[in-house]
């Protein structure tokens, strides 16, 4: 564990994304033992008996998925274990959770992957996933018995399909502590990028309900972006119904279809309240279904943000449109994982639309030389500088569940990380090498917002109302010194 924490920014790539991809492609070919637990179709009715298996008395973070889509490589069933692995070592390390009290665990429902129903080394059920109420029966079941036995974990829901996602999220998030990273830690980390390229035109964050955002895709992590951008806003200008609206008026989506306006037909109801009126998409010459160059040439954004997982959407086309942005420091944000899904490369991003641009990736890529002895960033926007900090503020202030408030606090609590001269250089999140450090400034302010919300029931020895007398430092403090450690004993002593 302390060459992991030690190396982080080495070794991240290795542990979680890109490398964890190629893992959970080949995961049957790469089995040596098992890791975690499995919960299949097959044991409806035992769940509850099952979770006394696992020997840990204590468990504090359970990161889940039915590997019904991991990253952006689809269905790839119980391989996305390596997911679930992969998150909870980055727990561990970013967030000083103990190794023993994580559990990675799979939701084997079956999978709709024709080849690994035919491959004879598939470790999972070898059947279509199950749909509909059978699949909640099993979620559902699956939430009671770990919260049965483990009745303050938190549960962190990771790769599940688009269509499960949000109605999980909305299902068990009042009464359980959980997320959803791909939903609420890919929103929070886009915001937070969101913020920071407002802070790198020069402008205070205050100025993001002014930003014209074009999204490309419209899947979970696209809708969970534009929900928690568009209630970022609302909370700028006021929190009220009309801050509401016209927070909404600011985003142009465009899925597989083109733009999204009133006129889509069969339109996914979680989509519904970002699809352009038709005379206010007319007014820009623009009509149902325009394609994305015609979008970026028309409305002129502020921001690119891709979360469509189509690996090179932003073509030279698209980056020649954005040239003609009215923003002095347009933003481009590729955010599809694993690296070859990214919408562009930095590369492609500098040279086409300029130096100037401000350029954020999901999956790492090198910085660009772009001559004269200057550099263009590649900010990588990675769920890994928040979701570790979401689930240890929620741990250590004991709140029964994750608010949007705790949520929001820790994007603006990265957003402002950065210091005044990186923004201003194009540096808009904060190197991976720092990742401990700021996992506890985002923990610090995930607990002081329970606190604020009056959700903070405390923690083991540390009452609710302790927590209420802390100071600013001082729960910066107290998140420091329940962060686990790696501290290996001297076994062999030289002598001098």
């Amino acid at each position: 564990w302390q060459v992991l924490i030690d190396n982080i920014e080495e070794y991240a790539p290795i542990v979680y994304t890109p490398t964890v991809g190629l893992v959970c492609q080949n995961y049957s070919g790469l089995f040596r033992r098992p890791r975690g637990m499995y919960f299949s179709a097959e044991d409806r009715g035992e769940m509850m008996s099952m979770v006394y298996n696992w020997p840990a008395e204590q468990v504090d973070m359970i990161v889940v998925t039915d590997g019904s889509r991991i990253l952006g490589l689809g269905d790839l069933g119980v391989h996305g274990i390596g997911i679930a692995v992969g998150k909870l070592d980055l727990y561990v390390a970013a967030a000083g959770i103990n190794p023993q009290r994580v559990l990675p665990v799979m939701i084997d429902v079956g999978t709709n992957n024709e080849k690994l129903l035919k491959d004879p080394l598939y470790l999972g059920l070898q059947e279509h996933r199950l749909d509909g109420d059978e699949y909640v029966e099993v979620i559902d079941e699956f939430m009671e018995a770990v919260y049965t036995r483990w009745p303050n974990v938190i549960v962190q829901f990771e790769d599940f399909q688009s269509k499960w996602a949000l109605k999980l999220l909305q299902r068990y998030r009042n009464s359980y502590r959980m997320f959803n990273d791909d939903v609420q830690g890919t929103a929070g980390v886009a915001i937070a990028g969101l913020l920071g390229a407002v802070r790198a035109q020069g402008r205070p964050m205050i100025d993001f309900p002014k930003q014209k955002i074009v999204v490309a895709g419209a899947g979970s992590a696209g809708i969970g972006v534009l929900n928690t951008a568009r209630k970022t806003m609302a909370r700028m200008l006021g929190n009220n119904e009309s801050a509401f609206e016209s927070a909404r008026s600011q985003f142009w989506v465009v899925d597989a279809k083109g733009l999204i306006t009133e006129e889509r037909e069969n339109i996914d109801p979680d989509a519904q309240p970002f699809a352009r009126k038709v005379n206010e998409a007319n007014r820009q010459g623009l009509g149902e279904g325009a394609s994305l160059v015609e979008v970026v040439r028309q409305v002129k954004p502020d921001v690119l943000l891709g979360l469509s997982a189509v690996g090179g959407l932003f073509s030279k086309e698209v980056l020649e449109a954005l040239k003609e942005s009215t923003s002095t420091r347009p933003a481009i944000f590729a955010m599809s994982n694993p690296t070859n899904n990214a919408e562009c490369t930095p590369d492609e991003a500098f040279s086409i639309v300029g130096d100037n641009v401000i350029f954020a990736s999901g999956s790492p890529f090198r910085d660009v030389d772009l001559g004269n002895g200057r550099v263009g960033h590649c900010n990588q926007g990675n769920n890994m500088y928040l979701f570790p900090g979401i689930g240890l503020g929620t741990l250590l202030s004991g709140s029964r569940i994750v608010s949007d408030g705790m949520l929001q606090a820790a994007s603006e609590c990265l957003a402002a990380y950065m210091t005044e001269e990186e923004v201003l250089n194009g540096v808009i999140y904060p190197s991976t090498s720092r990742i401990r450090d700021i996992t506890k400034e985002v923990a610090a302010a995930v607990v002081k917002e329970a606190i604020i919300e009056d959700l903070a029931e405390g923690y083991r020895g540390v009452d609710s109302r302790e927590l209420q007398r802390l100071s600013q430092e001082e729960i910066v403090e107290y998140v420091k010194n329940n962060m686990w450690n790696p501290d290996y004993p001297t076994l062999v002593y030289k002598e001098d």
